[in-house]
């Protein structure tokens, strides 16, 4: 069981979260037992919002990362994905403290909240269709739950796609590319696309640090 370092789940976000036994993806709890075996202290379960219960801005990625989220129990912490996020957060004023990568930190987030598309480990970040549909049921409700949401950041192609659905969209009318701006027939939030910023995005160069500054600078001019 994770110690007392691990973070609290966001209030207002608390009752709609999975247990951490969740058995909805055989696969995803065959990874779960199997990492846990091997590394007992790691949260090693499914991975709860980080940021802001009252966010205007919802930042959604993949899923948890092995030796991030997965391993600290936050998400983006411990992994290449997260300096280049928190930095960014701080950046635009979304963020308060200094990020160093432990659920201990003393990090908080503030009009912003982090969510994913799958709340648990996948082999190889790779989910499946049924997977990701399955807990698109968190993310609808979580999305839900945020009474003053006005813009969503899909960080990638799964997350997109997740939370378009997740907010009644349609596919394939409304496309993924990086900046691309979404507003859906029967309103709710804007969703903005960025690529995802996993390390390896950072280090081929599909995305630089002002690519992504670019999205949350237009997220700002969106809320107004």
């Amino acid at each position: 069981m994770p110690d007392a370092s691990f973070p609290v789940i966001p209030a207002p976000l608390a009752p709609i979260q999975p247990p951490r036994d969740c058995p909805l993806c055989p696969r995803l709890v065959e990874v779960r037992q199997t990492v846990a075996t091997e590394y007992p202290g790691w949260w090693n379960a499914p991975v709860p919002p980080f940021g802001d219960g009252e966010a205007w801005l919802a930042v959604v990625g993949l899923a948890p990362g092995k030796h991030g989220a997965h391993r600290t129990g936050r998400p983006f912490t411990g992994d290449g994905a997260g300096p280049l996020l928190y930095g960014t957060l701080a950046k635009f004023g979304l963020a308060e403290g200094a990020f160093a990568a432990k659920v201990d930190d003393g990090l908080t987030l503030k009009g912003a909240v982090i969510l994913n598309a799958v709340k648990c480990l996948p082999p190889e970040n790779k989910p499946t269709p049924d997977e990701i549909r399955t807990c698109r049921t968190f993310l609808e409700q979580e999305l839900a739950a945020l009474p003053r949401l006005s813009v969503v950041i899909a960080l990638g192609e799964i997350a997109h796609r997740s939370v378009i659905k997740a907010l009644g969209g349609r596919l394939p009318k409304a496309r993924f590319a990086h900046l691309a701006e979404h507003r859906l027939p029967g309103g709710g939030p804007v969703i903005l696309d960025s690529y995802h910023c996993s390390r390896y995005n950072q280090n081929t160069g599909r995305l630089t640090p002002e690519m992504f500054e670019g999205v949350f600078a237009r997220a700002m001019e969106l809320r107004g």
